[in-house]
């Protein structure tokens, strides 16, 4: 609250739908604390997109390294993935570099790292394309995170314009939670299918989104195809 009162009044009003304990302090530590919460995650997620940057200039398997890793007690490395979306941590530690843009160094770092990703995940979709004759591109995915339907600053939807606008390829969309293309996906060169339909016509394989409709594919189908996956998890 933005007095101690005014505090008290909003615990009142929350309490009767709230179950759990109402935390009181001033406005602009909430609201720091608020925007501090994504920052800390998109932090820890630019840590785990670099690496997986790294190993990839290495040979290695991200994902593997990182289990090894995290064997360590006090180690707790996320997942890397195509970038990060969403309407709270791809936005809101900017408020935080707005407001104090000397000091929020690495949040500022982070930022950057994690808007970079879906970048760096396209010039690796289309060095592979380039050694095809005639690709087709098939991309699992296009929601900001797995099971929803929310395409709010999604990384996957950004690759997937990028790779659109380049004309790198015939681009086969499947996003099982919506019925039709965000309006910036709307080209010649993108259509939007089911999954076996798509897997079917495509000699690229790209998984953006980890969905629960995409963990248990049959490895017999893929291995006729160039996989990039930049989940961890075909």
């Amino acid at each position: 609250g933005m007095t101690r009162k005014c505090a008290q009044q909003a615990v009142s009003l929350y309490k009767i739908v709230v179950e759990g304990e109402c935390h009181v302090t001033n406005a602009r530590t909430a609201e720091l604390a608020k925007l501090t919460e994504n920052a800390y995650r998109d932090v820890n997620i630019a840590f785990a997109n670099e690496l997986s940057v790294i190993c990839d200039k290495f040979g290695i398997n991200v994902w593997e390294m990182i289990r090894m890793a995290n064997l360590h007690p006090r180690v707790n490395i996320l997942t890397p993935g195509p970038g990060v979306g969403g309407h709270c941590i791809a936005v809101d530690p900017w408020f935080i570099v707005d407001s104090a843009p000397e000091e929020a160094r690495l949040i500022r770092s982070a930022r950057l790292i994690n808007d970079e990703k879906p970048h760096y995940v396209v010039r690796k979709i289309e060095a592979k394309a380039r050694s095809l004759v005639d690709p087709v591109i098939a991309l699992f995915g296009l929601a900001y995170k797995p099971d929803v339907d929310d395409l709010r600053e999604s990384p996957a939807v950004h690759i997937v314009e990028m790779l659109a606008r380049s004309k790198i390829a015939k681009l086969l969309v499947v996003e099982p939670h919506v019925s039709e293309l965000p309006v910036e996906l709307r080209l010649d060169n993108v259509t939007l299918m089911d999954f076996d339909m798509a897997l079917a016509q495509a000699n690229l394989a790209v998984l953006l989104v980890d969905h629960s409709a995409f963990l248990h594919v049959d490895r017999d189908v893929l291995k006729d195809k160039f996989v990039i996956d930049t989940r961890g998890v075909w």
